[in-house]
């Protein structure tokens, strides 16, 4: 058997300046990081969904609201039957759809089956019910 010893093969300058190439490492580590975002993202959906999964079966109260209107007790104790009583919303405005009396939309009376219903027509946004709260 030979026993030649071969040298190193000698790198190419290039090569290591390819290997220290900026763009590519800072690249790898984009590509990383995305992967690190991605399932992050989908550990906390996950979580999300279970953490919504607990909820579900909370009884929540609805109320469709057609007016409010304000009276004395003198007026309430004067009420009987055929009385009237004149509530501030119009005819054909939205009605307010209270959760557990919050508002949180508006929508219309429909009637369906010779029952009545609502239609949604608007979601009240995030915004809207911090501004009412402060009123």
């Amino acid at each position: 058997m030979n026993d030649i010893k071969k040298e190193p093969e000698k790198i190419k300058n290039d090569s290591v300046e390819d290997l220290n190439n900026d763009d590519e490492i800072k690249e790898l580590k984009a590509n990383s990081e995305e992967i690190k975002e991605i399932d992050s993202s989908k550990i906390k959906n996950k979580k999300l969904s279970e953490d919504i999964n607990l909820i579900l079966d909370i009884p929540i109260k609805m109320t469709i609201e057609l007016g409010r209107t304000k009276m004395t007790i003198r007026d309430l104790l004067l009420l009987k039957r055929d009385s009237i009583v004149t509530l501030d919303g119009e005819i054909g405005e939205p009605l307010d759809i209270l959760i557990n009396d919050y508002l949180v939309a508006r929508g219309e009376v429909v009637v369906m089956k010779e029952r009545y219903g609502i239609k949604i027509l608007d979601i009240i946004t995030p915004e809207e019910r911090i501004r009412r709260l402060n009123r």
